[in-house]
């Protein structure tokens, strides 16, 4: 009796008292509503694109026979040279205007206010139909010797031509909305780096181009992609002036030949959106670039 006493007490000090621990189960909480939402908006989509798609009113076989036809592309490619080219013309304008709102000089400071004030507030429409007119408005632009006589003279006709007026009607227009958007972005930085690089004895121009620009192009960017693709569009505008060789043109023509407008209106739609697409890609990259070291998504794709 006593060993088995003895082998109890040994038994219950060796071997610890077991409890259970009762743990919580994590059921993930479930949302019937957005599955619903999900399923009706699934159905709402195939019910629309089965109505388009059977639709024989979009006349598909002609938008498929029109979507590479050498009119379009070449209006294809007339398109992206006036956005490219008006937009490099309002960023240089833009930045000429941003240093002259910014001079200590009154007068720069007024014209460059001047400047801002009328184009952003006249229709785009209105300026590029007068820089259309703007050859019978003034059918010379001479060089002269103030109350003496004329160096030279030129015809505006073959200077200011249809697409040199698209050029600059767009540009001078799109250069309003970009100082706006500059001077943003440079007033977004601190003033005391401009003044630590003038106590280390750099000159103003080595300042905004090594210290203030790649700062700024962060807040910058992003609002002149969306103007760019503002731009790209805003070029169906141009038969005001008369310029007759972009996208719009091209597939207005082709439609008012067959009768036919909805199926080119979408030839338009689809290229519009095609370039619009590989803007919004270069901005995204661009975004990165500039944002590296200031949001560790964009420095890296991490």
């Amino acid at each position: 009796m006593v060993a088995e006493v003895e082998n109890i007490g040994v038994a219950s000090h060796s071997e610890p008292a077991k409890t259970e621990v009762a743990r919580n189960v994590v059921v993930p909480r479930r949302h019937p509503g957005r599955w619903l939402a999900v399923a009706f908006l699934v159905v709402i989509a195939l019910q629309a694109g089965q109505a388009v798609a059977y639709n024989e009113n979009f006349h598909w076989d002609v938008y498929l026979k029109y979507l590479f036809w050498p009119q379009v592309i070449r209006g294809v490619g007339w398109t992206l040279i006036l956005t490219v080219v008006a937009m490099a013309v309002a960023i240089v304008v833009a930045g000429l205007l941003v240093m002259m709102r910014d001079s200590e000089n009154p007068v720069f400071r007024s014209l460059a206010y001047s400047w801002v004030w009328f184009f952003r507030g006249t229709p785009i429409y209105t300026q590029l139909l007068f820089w259309g007119l703007f050859a019978v408005l003034f059918p010379h632009l001479s060089l002269n010797i103030p109350f003496g006589p004329e160096i030279i003279s030129v015809e505006t006709r073959y200077l200011v031509t249809p697409a040199m007026a698209a050029i600059l009607g767009l540009g001078f227009n799109e250069s309003a909305y970009l100082t706006e958007i500059f001077r943003a972005g440079f007033n977004s930085l601190d003033r005391g780096q401009t003044e630590a690089a003038q106590a280390l004895g750099m000159r103003p121009a080595k300042i905004w181009w090594r210290i203030l620009l790649p700062q700024a192009m962060r807040v910058i960017i992003p609002p002149t992609g969306n103007e760019t693709i503002g731009m790209l569009k805003m070029t169906s505008l141009v038969l005001a002036v008369p310029f007759t060789l972009d996208l719009m043109f091209a597939t207005n023509a082709i439609a008012n030949r067959l009768y036919l407008p909805i199926p080119l209106l979408m030839v338009a739609a689809t290229w519009y959106l095609a370039i619009t697409s590989l803007l919004m890609v270069g901005q995204f990259y661009l975004e990165r670039h500039f944002g590296k070291g200031v949001s560790p998504n964009r420095a890296g794709g991490e």
